[in-house]
């Protein structure tokens, strides 16, 4: 399902009778506070990722930095919305089913799921954190990059105040 994106994005609501329910929970976890670095995972090149990757990639790193600060001292974001729906014509799988699956070429499909679109250098997930949790913060990054397809890189940068 993930794959480089093509054409414009499909985002019409028009058309589409019942929209993929949003699988990412919640955005934003951990104190909003003043913090000094933000620690991003920045993707390297175009690519649709859908929501329900975004959501293990944030349990992913939620866990990782939960379970060592216990909840506090971060402030974690998923930086891209899932809006692209992602349409599929499904096609009979048994014995006999060729002839009932040929036609309609170009056939609109039923909506699947819903997908964010990222593009090459954007930040997918970020956390924010003092001097002495980066470390921990790009363990967590690179541990939710694995529910990610392609590949990523763990990006530090200083806040500026």
């Amino acid at each position: 399902m993930p794959k480089s994106p093509e054409g414009m994005a499909y985002t019409r609501r028009e058309y589409v009778h019942s929209i993929p329910p949003n699988k990412v929970t919640r955005f934003t976890i951990g104190e909003a506070s003043e913090y000094e670095y933000t620690v991003a995972l920045v993707a390297s090149n175009d690519v649709e990722i859908t929501g329900s990757a975004l959501e293990a990639a944030r349990v992913a790193a939620n866990k990782v930095l939960t379970v060592a600060t216990g909840g506090k001292s971060y402030f974690l974001r998923i930086c891209s919305y899932p809006h692209e729906i992602v349409r599929e014509h499904k096609f009979m799988g048994f014995a006999g089913a060729d002839r009932l699956s040929q036609g309609m070429k170009n056939a609109f499909g039923r909506q699947i799921v819903a997908s964010a679109r990222v593009h090459a250098n954007q930040a997918i997930v970020a956390v924010d954190v003092n001097k002495d949790k980066i470390d921990l913060a790009k363990e967590a990054l690179k541990r939710a990059s694995k529910k990610l397809p392609v590949s990523y890189k763990v990006v530090v940068e200083e806040i500026k105040k």
